[in-house]
C-alpha cells in the first residue's frame, strides 16, 4: 500500500482536503443560518416599527381633532361669558 513516501503525502494531503472541505461545509452553514437569523430580526424589527409609527400617527390624528374641540369649546365659553356679562 505504501511503497513511498510521497504515496503517505497523497494520503495526508487528501486527509487535509476533506478536513478543510468538511469546516468549509459546516461554516456556510453556519454563515447561512445566521443570516437567516438576522433577516427574520430585521423583519419583525421593520414590523414593530411600522406600527408603533402608525400609533403615533393615530395619536397624533386624534390629538389634532381634540385641539379643534379645544377651540371651538373656548369659543363657546367666551360667548356664553359675554352673553352673561351682558345681562348684568
Amino acid at each position: 500500500m505504501l511503497e513511498t513516501s510521497k504515496d503517505l503525502l497523497n494520503i495526508v494531503i487528501a486527509f487535509s482536503v476533506l478536513l478543510l472541505a468538511g469546516f468549509l461545509s459546516w461554516f456556510i452553514y453556519y454563515l447561512a443560518m445566521s443570516m437567516r437569523e438576522f433577516y427574520q430580526v430585521a423583519r419583525k424589527v421593520r414590523y414593530k416599527i411600522k406600527k408603533v409609527d402608525g400609533a403615533v400617527k393615530s395619536f397624533s390624528d386624534k390629538m389634532e381633532h381634540f385641539a379643534s374641540y379645544i377651540l371651538l369649546f373656548k369659543e363657546g365659553i367666551e360667548k356664553w361669558a359675554k352673553t352673561k356679562n351682558k345681562g348684568k
